[in-house]
């Protein structure tokens, strides 16, 4: 049975100009490939080194990028030299197929929704704002997002913020400049568990730096995480879940090389099974 691997992409697998954490003398920086244009300028890179293990990867196993972009979004970022079959975006809302949205599987993640609507987090988010807060949005109808000022940003509002969502049935995450607050059931594991079905992989691995990844990483068979973000923040951990020894941009190359070396060692293993 073939390989699942499943990977976040921002600060797991690449990086904005101030996510990278390069350090030393400019003659030992590594070769960088810009994997994303937004507005006609450069945004997010991967190593060299990285690009062309992702190739190496891609061609071996099942690879999906899993990320809580929106389709739109995901668009922008150019991975391999042929996209990938699969992509999982808005957090597990959408399953892409080629390329294109299977709309059964986003009919059947808003039928599965429950907790507070959409436009009350909305409503809420406006009137606990401020000056800190430099963009509102929305993502596929599915949850909401802020651009915050993290130099400016109160101490206790995310806290404050995460405990309203709780009660509600959201849940919020700090990623760089963005607040996220979604619904709890929306998640990247059931989408990631889905494509191991119909694709008859037996072993899943797995990638995330963001507390929006744990349901990703428990349900991998093994996983690994970058030492930085919002996991690392929270020291979260677990037996399957391994930290890189290297941060920032060199995590990603790190994350990378890890996937090929377990991918050419996993054990054959039954299909896993699509969700209830």
């Amino acid at each position: 049975m073939s390989t699942l691997v499943c990977s976040d992409l921002d600060r797991t697998l690449i990086y904005s100009v101030n996510s990278m954490d390069l350090s030393g003398p400019d003659e030992a920086m590594p070769r960088l490939l810009c994997v994303e244009f937004y507005q006609g300028a450069p945004l997010t890179y991967m190593t060299e080194t990285a690009a062309r293990g992702l190739e190496a990867l891609a061609d071996t196993t099942t690879f999906v990028p899993t990320t809580t972009r929106t389709p739109e979004q995901y668009a922008r970022v150019h991975l391999l030299e042929k996209p990938p079959a699969y992509a999982i975006c808005s957090n597990g809302g959408h399953i892409l197929v080629d390329g294109v949205d299977d709309p059964e599987w986003a009919a059947a993640v808003r039928s599965r929704a429950t907790g507070a609507e959409l436009a009350e987090v909305r409503e809420h988010l406006t009137r606990i704002g401020g000056d800190f807060v430099l963009k509102y949005r929305s993502a596929s109808d599915l949850f909401a997002y802020t651009v915050v000022d993290r130099a400016a940003l109160p101490g206790g509002w995310v806290e404050d913020l995460t405990g309203w969502c709780a009660e509600r049935g959201w849940r919020t995450s700090l990623q760089g400049r963005k607040v996220y607050c979604l619904p709890a059931g929306l998640t990247k594991a059931a989408a990631a568990t889905e494509i191991a079905a119909r694709t008859g992989a037996g072993t899943m691995l797995a990638a995330g730096d963001s507390l929006l990844d744990i349901e990703l990483l428990d349900a991998a068979d093994a996983a690994i995480r970058p030492a930085h973000g919002e996991l690392h923040d929270t020291n979260w951990t677990s037996e399957t879940t391994r930290v890189t020894t290297a941060t920032g941009i060199a995590a990603g190359e790190e994350i990378i090389s890890w996937f090929l070396d377990h991918a050419a060692s996993s054990p054959e293993t039954p299909p896993r099974q699509p969700s209830p």
